[in-house]
């Protein structure tokens, strides 16, 4: 099973919005097939894993890191596939969350007299596809916020100055995070400030993650650097200027009006959205008000955060603008998931820490 998910891996950057899967069939302690799932509508680790096996798939055990589909989608259910080919074992790392599978697949096998087990490296599993799981249990992609600072907080100067507080390794780490996510999201204001391409440069990948702007009052330029390669854009403001969205439009973006209540964008209606466009993981490099926003209403699910060893004093920009808690009881809290060293600075990966 961790070969299967190693396998699995491979399709880090290119299998959205489907999950990355992996499958090792092993026979007399022998593996007679491996394979793994690339790019959607294309075939599944399955049935890669069959053709490389052929005849001798019969009587094998399939290691797969996720349930086996039923149902037909773009290909034919691996279900049926593994049953055909003669495999006597199955074992799943975890059911699949898809509500069109969600255990079907393995009841399926099992009616047809295969061995059905499920749960082995479980944990290795669901980490590998947290983004493609939230899709399908909550209708909205994992959002991972990412930003770069000092050891007292601070993300630039009073002035706006913040090229570079990290160091390259750190930069190429995070375009790395970039590359495995289906979009990036940034605010208009970061837009104003920097004007980014918002693209994977430090790192080969075979696509770009499209582009999600939250510009309330449709400011963005049709001239801004992140319009000019042909990547799709989308737009999502509040209050609509038709002459600026038909400029924007012009220039091959996409523009979608999500307002909440008090006129802003209502960034729960546009998590939703983004799911049910095939967002699996949403990826955040924005300023401290729409970072605090997300994490004020719940949506951000986890802190991509890399400290350079230094300190910018407190006249300058913080990570997030938050209100003060009244109390300590009523604070954010996360616990830590990963802290690992990237050349002088430190990577930390926190998540959300439910009190009981």
């Amino acid at each position: 099973m961790a070969e299967a998910l190693s396998l699995a891996e491979q399709g880090l950057l290119t299998t959205t919005p489907n999950p990355r899967v992996g499958c090792v069939l092993v026979k007399e302690g022998v593996v007679v097939g491996r394979g793994w799932h690339a790019r959607a509508g294309e075939a599944h680790a399955e049935i890669h894993a069959l053709a490389a096996a052929g005849e001798a798939a019969r009587g094998a055990t399939a290691y797969v890191t996720l349930e086996p589909c039923s149902h037909y989608g773009r290909t034919p259910p691996c279900a049926e596939a593994l049953q055909q080919a003669g495999v006597a074992r199955v074992i799943a790392a975890m059911t699949d969350p898809n509500p069109q599978v969600a255990g079907s697949g393995l009841a399926r096998l099992c009616a047809a007299g295969i061995r059905v087990d499920s749960g082995l490296l479980e944990a290795e599993a669901r980490e590998l596809n947290l983004g493609f799981i939230s899709r399908m249990t909550r209708g909205r992609p994992w959002v991972r916020l990412k930003s770069a600072a000092s050891l007292d907080g601070k993300t630039a100067l009073s002035t706006g100055e913040s090229q570079w507080i990290t160091g390259a390794a750190a930069r190429q780490d995070g375009h790395r995070f970039r590359a495995r996510a289906c979009a990036l999201l940034t605010g208009m204001g970061t837009v104003r400030h920097d004007d980014p391409r918002l693209s994977v440069r430090e790192v080969a990948t075979p696509r770009q993650p499209w582009r999600v702007v939250v510009d309330s009052r449709l400011e963005l330029a049709p001239s801004a650097r992140l319009l000019a390669d042909g990547v799709p854009v989308l737009v999502v403001f509040a209050q609509d200027a038709p002459a600026r969205r038909a400029a924007l439009t012009a220039s091959g973006a996409e523009c979608l009006c999500l307002p909440d209540a008090d006129g802003r964008v209502d960034l729960a209606a546009l998590l939703t959205e983004l799911g049910r466009r095939g967002v699996n993981e949403l990826h955040v490099e924005a300023g401290s008000r729409l970072n605090g926003a997300l994490l004020q209403a719940g949506l951000a699910d986890e802190l991509l955060l890399y400290f350079a060893p230094c300190l910018l004093g407190d006249a300058a920009q913080g990570l997030f603008a938050l209100p003060q808690p009244q109390t300590l009881a009523a604070r954010l809290d996360f616990r830590f998931h990963e802290v690992t060293p990237v050349g002088e600075d430190i990577r930390l990966r926190l998540r959300r820490q439910c009190r009981g």
